[in-house]
């Protein structure tokens, strides 16, 4: 009997964010990379030979949408953004601030004019497209907000702000159009922003730097906005809404209700992934600001922050909980961030990491069936 829960085009019913744990052989060759020990063609052969490993166990669970697990990153963010025109990495006396935790200390900053000519994750998603067979490859970025939110600029550069944000929606513009033209169909734009205007400490922490937030959620919708605006019809553009993924800790608290009439109703973005995994994300309620019938709202009500598996009838509860505000059938599965947004990854094993992504599947089977 076919399985009904199968949809055409992304999201899917069950789906994954994208980041998944390093395998330790590529720990220890990315390791042996920095040291010298062996050439970054040597490196890059490992790195294919463990995306075709776990792209293959990401078909076997069951999934439509296979990602390569962002294995050549460091972080989900910097790794890309360094690689726009104008954009440079550069090290720091401390790392950024979790929950008890903090990062190794790097951050960006702008240094010229921003603008997209080529880039080397270009020629990491065609690998990834070439293996993902009948499955749709997902290739997962971060929003053009996370480079004004996590990058300093020289302000003799752009001493207006406007243009600086003109030409961040023109280079990402550029971004998906030559993703596009390598065969992308399924682009995720990971952005933690919105979850931060959600949160009164970090609110109050953007004040005491000088931002005005009201002001930041206006130019990020307008610039995300504008470069999404040329994208083709069969270009499926998503966002994820992280509040924060580092060795299992977070950044933000605080539910969606702040941002929810400017995300679900004024971008144009073809689905959400939003984390659901714990009370810090609030209720469902402002899911009542999802008013278009094309829209797909992806529950993220599995964690990917601890190995033990939820309950699947909690989540079933969930899940109908949710649809008394957004429509089952315009609802969606997955975990609620990836399991390595930075290469340390989370505090759990891989097999672990599978059975999460398996209990995803298998939940979304019983529920759209």
């Amino acid at each position: 009997m076919p399985n009904t829960r199968k949809l055409l085009k992304p999201p899917f019913r069950a789906d994954e964010v994208g980041s998944l744990l390093r395998p330790n052989g590529l720990k220890e060759a990315r390791l042996r990379r920095q040291n010298g020990l062996i050439s970054k063609e040597e490196l890059r052969k490992v790195e294919n030979e463990e995306i075709t490993r776990i792209v293959e166990k990401q078909k076997e669970i069951g999934l439509q949408t296979v990602t390569d697990g962002e294995l050549r990153r460091a972080w989900w963010h910097f790794d890309f953004l360094e690689g726009l025109d104008g954009v440079e990495g550069f090290d720091t006396d401390s790392g950024i601030q979790f929950h008890n935790q903090q990062t190794k200390s790097h951050a960006i900053k702008v240094v010229g004019k921003l603008d997209f000519t080529t880039h080397p994750m270009i020629e990491d998603f065609k690998f990834l497209n070439g293996i993902a067979g009948s499955h749709t490859a997902k290739m997962t970025i971060p929003s053009p907000s996370m480079l004004h939110l996590r990058g300093t600029l020289d302000t003799d550069l752009y001493q207006n702000e406007d243009d600086l944000f003109q030409d961040l929606a023109q280079t990402y513009k550029k971004a998906i159009g030559a993703f596009y033209d390598a065969g992308c169909r399924y682009l995720q734009l990971d952005d933690t922003s919105w979850a931060y205007f959600c949160s009164d400490q970090q609110l109050k922490d953007m004040r005491l730097r000088g931002l005005d937030p009201d002001r930041m959620k206006k130019l990020y919708a307008k610039t995300i906005n504008e470069a999404v605006s040329d994208r083709p019809d069969d270009l499926t553009i998503t966002m994820h809404i992280c509040r924060g993924n580092f060795r299992s800790t977070w950044i933000s608290s605080g539910g969606y209700e702040p941002v929810a009439e400017t995300l679900f109703g004024n971008l144009n973005i073809d689905g959400f992934f939003l984390e659901y995994d714990t009370d810090r994300a609030g209720g469902f309620e402002p899911l009542r600001f999802v008013q278009r019938s094309d829209l797909r709202i992806v529950l993220g009500l599995v964690t990917s922050k601890s190995g033990e598996l939820e309950a699947a009838e909690e989540i079933k509860r969930r899940i109908d909980e949710a649809s008394q505000f957004v429509p089952l059938n315009q609802l969606c599965l997955s975990p609620q961030c990836g399991f390595a947004s930075t290469e340390e990854g989370n505090l759990l094993t891989e097999d672990q990491q599978w059975a999460k992504l398996r209990h995803v599947v298998s939940i979304a089977d019983d529920v759209w069936k």
